[in-house]
């Protein structure tokens, strides 16, 4: 979560500034602004994710030194799940802020012709966020893990498209149409690089 703040603190910082320095009243200059802000964040944020796996695996390193046995008690794996999901919640609650924050008005959603479901989406695309950054996560350590460079490549432009599908609301399925099936994709493909298999779903299904 940490790794993840300091990501959205320094891309909040670049496009603040590039923002400032621009022309205020140039519309297609303010849009290629916020394009490029979106798509520098992004990129940032797998920056950060691939310095927080290097923090991790020295952090491995070391817990494998002082160990009895010569095994670290926590595995990669479980700590890539556990880096999406600080990815994931961080990223979410900051979405969910921004949203109760615009809510507190002035105007009312819809007013003017546009879709009153707004929030309701807005929920939407936050959840399969936080679901894709947890996917995300295990894939990109895998990826680090194995050196599958196309993992990682993988993971990163998920990211992009994602990010930039929002840019087609107001159509809002455009946006959450496209990311729910990349989210499908990232969890099958998660749940395969972690083991599982058809027979294991269907004990779990089965209780068995």
């Amino acid at each position: 979560a940490f790794f993840w703040l300091v990501s959205l603190l320094l891309s909040s910082l670049i496009w603040f500034i590039a923002v400032k320095a621009s022309d205020p009243q140039d519309e297609p200059l303010q849009k290629g602004l916020l394009i490029f802000g979106v798509m520098f964040s992004v990129l940032l944020q797998e920056a950060f994710r691939f310095l927080y796996y290097k923090l991790l695996r020295k952090a491995i390193e070391g817990l494998v030194a002082l160990s009895e046995d010569g095994c670290s008690p926590i595995s990669i794996q479980q700590m890539a799940y556990v880096a999406g999901v600080g990815f994931g919640l961080m990223s979410g609650a900051f979405s969910m802020i921004n949203l109760l924050a615009d809510s507190l008005g002035p105007g009312t959603v819809g007013i003017h012709g546009d879709s009153q479901l707004y929030f309701l989406t807005s929920a939407f695309m936050t959840m399969v966020l936080i679901f894709l950054h947890t996917f995300w996560g295990i894939l990109f350590f895998h990826g680090c893990e194995h050196r599958r460079w196309w993992e990682i490549a993988a993971v990163v432009i998920m990211h992009l498209a994602v990010s930039g599908s929002t840019f087609c609301n107001p159509l809002y399925v455009g946006s959450l149409v496209p990311s729910y099936l990349m989210m499908a994709t990232a969890a099958v493909w998660a749940y395969i690089l972690s083991g599982g298999s058809a027979q294991n779903l269907r004990r779990f299904l089965l209780c068995k």
